[in-house]
Parts: C-alpha cells; structure tokens; sequence
C-alpha cells in the first residue's frame, strides 16, 4: 500500500504544477502523511485514509489561502483578480505586435513574457496596453484597453483576408 500512496503523491504533484491551484498539492501531502501510516502501521487502512484526509483538509483549509496569496501577490502591491490571481482581467502590455491565432506575439503578465493574440483579429502594435479576455492555454487574447488600434500591416500578411 505503501507504493500506491507515493504513485498517488507523484501523480498530484505532477498535476499541481501543471495547474498551480494549490489542491493538488495538498492531495499530495496528504498522500505522503498516508504512505507514512503504511510504513508504522501497514494493515490499518483506516489509519492511512485520515492521515490522507486530515493533512490534505487541514492544509487545503489552513494553509492554502495564505500560500495562494504569497504566491499570486503583485509587486504594485495589490493581489492579481480571481481566486488565486485569474489573469482574465489583468491590464498588460504589448512586447511586439500581436496578430490573430496565426500571428501571435507577446505580452509581459506579472514579470514573464506570454503568447498573446489580438481577440478583435487586427494586429495589435508594440507598447500598447491590453486587456486580457480570454486564455487558451498558454495563449491570452487581448483587446486594446483604448477599444480601439490603428490598423497595422504585420509581414507576411498582405492580401489574406481575416
């Protein structure tokens, strides 16, 4: 029982990285207290589940809300929207010009570089700042906070219809 509680704890602690939702890892923790419990005591299974269930609540409950904010905390300090720091909403800037799904081009969101793709289709130019709308992966679609952009030819694109 011992092995699956580690293959339950690595599993969680692959999906928390891939997600960054603060569950996740305490599922983990809590998965590791009970392979702990397996380790003392190798037939109660009882044992085993509430030591998987009281450290992953107590963390989840307690531990949780502060870590999501010490994580998620922007140096204006104030705290990024949503419940752990959405990033539909955030103003940001243009590093380049930002096209549609073909012609993606990056944005800075709290200190790192992100794909970007102009949700109106037109092209986006350098230095201006975006709303983000909407978020597809690692792409966000933003939409100048102005409403409006002057139109840009990007290369490569002459003659394509949008």
């Amino acid at each position: 029982m011992v092995i699956a509680w580690l293959v339950l704890g690595v599993v969680l602690l692959a999906f928390e990285l891939h997600h960054l939702a603060f569950y996740a890892l305490f599922g983990a923790l809590g998965a590791f207290a009970a392979a702990a419990v397996a380790v003392v005591w190798p037939d109660l299974y009882a044992a085993q589940v509430a030591a998987f269930v009281a450290v992953g609540a107590i963390g989840i409950v307690a531990v949780r809300p502060w870590m999501s904010q010490a994580m998620h905390h922007r140096h204006e300090g104030r705290l990024g929207r949503g419940v752990h720091g959405t990033l539909v909403g955030e103003e940001v800037l243009t590093l380049d010009t930002v096209g549609d799904d073909r012609h993606l081009g990056h944005v800075r969101l709290a200190g790192e570089r992100w794909l970007a793709a102009s949700g109106s289709g037109l092209p986006i130019p350098a230095d201006t700042i975006v709303l983000v709308t909407a978020v597809r992966g690692t792409t966000l679609t933003v939409w100048p906070v102005d409403g409006n952009h002057p139109p840009i030819e990007l290369p490569g694109s002459e003659g394509e219809q949008p």
